[in-house]
């Protein structure tokens, strides 16, 4: 029973099962964006009260729900990492904290865009703008703690203990908005089955988080590849595709 498991953690494995995945992530990831992009910006209605400001949502909701969404991958791969020592996990972590420290930025510069024309100021320390910012710090002192320790098991180490004392920070900006009183909206998807917004301006929004989605899983595979070939790189099965 343990066999085929350790075969599917394996590295050698996930080398060959991403690149099979990449191409076609890449085509989903493509399809659903000009699906996005062109529903979001031209077919869906301006909003009643935001008029086309509004629009910013095609980037903003996608980039925020990843950048709480890979936290959470890190935070998984790290617990992992942290109880069974699983090498594969600790490569995820390490490479999508990069991805999720991007997504957040695109969210806090996104959501500035957004607040400037609407609440008339760029930034404001609400708790929802406080705490995301916060996951950012989380997401550079992972990477920061990471470099800072020459010994690369020492420092895969700190950085998940980071990581999982971290998560704390993920509920706090979920509920944020419920537990005090802030500026920034309420959740408009989390009621599936009445959604806070017209059909028009859903669906492209959701198809755009399903592209930003597949675009980190494309992304990743391609890092966690590269790592791969970086730590095995002396190992018989690498030798071989080298050659």
């Amino acid at each position: 029973m343990l066999a085929p498991l350790s075969r599917i953690i394996s590295p050698k494995y996930c080398y060959q099962i991403t690149g099979y995945l990449i191409p076609w992530l890449s085509i989903i990831c493509a399809a659903l964006m000009l699906y996005g992009v062109v529903g979001g910006l031209y077919f869906a209605p301006a909003d009643y009260q935001q008029g086309d400001g509004f629009r910013i949502i095609y980037v903003h909701v996608p980039a925020a729900f990843l950048s709480l969404m890979i936290y959470t991958v890190i935070f998984v791969s790290s617990s992992i990492y942290l109880i069974w020592r699983v090498k594969l996990a600790d490569i995820v972590a390490q490479r999508s904290a990069a991805l999720g420290a991007t997504y957040t930025i695109i969210a806090l510069f996104s959501g500035s865009l957004w607040g400037k024309p609407m609440w008339g100021t760029w930034w404001i320390w609400d708790a929802r703008l406080t705490s995301e910012l916060i996951l950012l710090f989380l997401y550079v002192g992972y990477m920061g703690l990471r470099s800072a320790i020459l010994d690369t098991n020492r420092a895969a180490y700190a950085a998940a203990i980071l990581a999982v004392v971290g998560m704390i920070d993920i509920p706090i900006i979920h509920f944020s908005v419920e537990w005090w009183a802030t500026l920034h909206q309420g959740a408009t998807l989390a009621k599936l089955a009445k959604p806070s917004i017209a059909e028009e301006m859903l669906y492209p929004l959701l198809a755009m988080i399903a592209a930003f989605t597949f675009f980190y899983i494309t992304l990743l595979c391609i890092r966690v590849r590269l790592e791969i070939l970086k730590r095995e790189f002396k190992t018989q099965w690498v030798c071989t595709l080298c050659t």
